[in-house]
């Protein structure tokens, strides 16, 4: 296991400079100038501050040299000051994942529990009533776009029922907790105020589902493919021959074995919502991780995408190695090689 894992920690560096440099070349290949965002369009016609913003921030450089700063810069730590906030992009990076961290996570606990509970129902109620209905249910989540899902949920939960909160992380007038974790509803725990911890949990609930409801859809239809399959294995006529019960079979056995699998979706869905949660904290107006990628896009704030580019690598490759070091925690028969 140690040297498995060190051989995998060993290779992200090489794999995540090859990320930055895809990232650096491709944003430099676009058809457009970062120049206009951080001048403004008027003192575009102005050589003097033109030729002075190009000096201050390199783009007078040759791309080779630019590359090379960037990478040096980086080796230190330094990920560059954004085009756009004139603050370090470490910092804005600091700010903004943990609003994306928490939305995530939360969806990822929906997803896989609400997937995992789906998918036994039909699998221990093949074909009857409960496994139309649950699949129909994981059917409609993994089919219909998020933006859609997002804005039709929001209309009828918050406009017209009032259910539940509307957009942004707490309600007007609300003051957020102090800053430990960046998570408002831990933070919100950690200084004793309930009222601001259901506050921030009930405006963390809608957009968590709707990401983690196309998840939910996946492992149910995988959970309930690989029971089935189990329940048709020799072993389980063995089990039940020896007269444990159905329940006892089910989780000490079937479902145990069947879970291999999702932690495969599960650690490649981590970094795909982290890095992907864009349009849902447009539509509910979360300041977090992916609005930042727009934004940076957007304006070609070339540190701020390079920066993004680099965590999204990261996330992917740690979220990887998490994942082939839990398969021998769930199925003993599974090495590692």
């Amino acid at each position: 296991m140690f040297r498995f894992i060190l051989k995998r920690v060993a290779s992200m560096p090489l794999l995540l400079l090859g990320v930055v440099t895809l990232a650096f070349v491709i944003s430099r290949l676009l058809p457009a100038d970062p120049i206009a965002s951080i001048v403004g369009q008027r003192n575009l016609g102005n050589e003097e501050i033109v030729a002075a913003a190009e000096a201050k921030w390199g783009l007078d450089q040759p791309l080779p040299t630019q590359y090379l700063t960037y990478i040096g810069n980086l080796l230190t730590g330094d990920l560059g000051t954004s085009f756009q906030t004139k603050m370090p992009v470490s910092s804005d990076i600091a700010e903004r994942l943990p609003a994306t961290l928490e939305l995530t996570l939360m969806a990822l606990i929906i997803g896989a529990i609400g997937g995992i509970l789906l998918g036994v129902i039909s699998a221990s109620r093949k074909n009857r009533a409960p496994d139309h209905v649950s699949r129909v249910f994981a059917l409609i989540g993994s089919s219909l776009p998020i933006f859609w899902t997002g804005l039709v949920l929001l209309f009828v939960f918050y406009a017209q029922l009032g259910i539940l909160p509307g957009p942004g992380r707490l309600s007007s007038r609300v003051i957020p907790p102090a800053d430990v974790t960046g998570f408002y509803t831990i933070d919100a725990l950690l200084q004793g105020d309930m009222p601001l911890f259901w506050d921030a949990f009930g405006h963390l609930l809608l957009p968590a589902f709707i990401m983690g409801w196309g998840l939910m859809g996946t492992i149910s239809r995988l959970v309930r493919a690989s029971m089935l399959d189990e329940l048709g294995s020799d072993y389980v006529r063995t089990i039940r021959a020896k007269g444990v019960s159905e329940s006892q079979l089910m989780r000490g056995h079937v479902l145990r074995n069947s879970l291999t699998p999702v932690v495969t979706i599960l650690g490649f869905a981590f970094g795909a919502m982290l890095m992907g949660a864009v349009l849902v904290e447009t539509i509910f107006s979360w300041n977090g991780i992916g609005s930042y990628a727009v934004e940076a896009t957007r304006s070609l704030d070339y540190p701020a995408i390079n920066a993004v580019c680099l965590l999204g690598g990261a996330v992917f490759l740690i979220a990887n190695l998490v994942t082939d070091i839990a398969y021998p925690a769930i199925d003993p028969r599974v090495r590692l090689s």
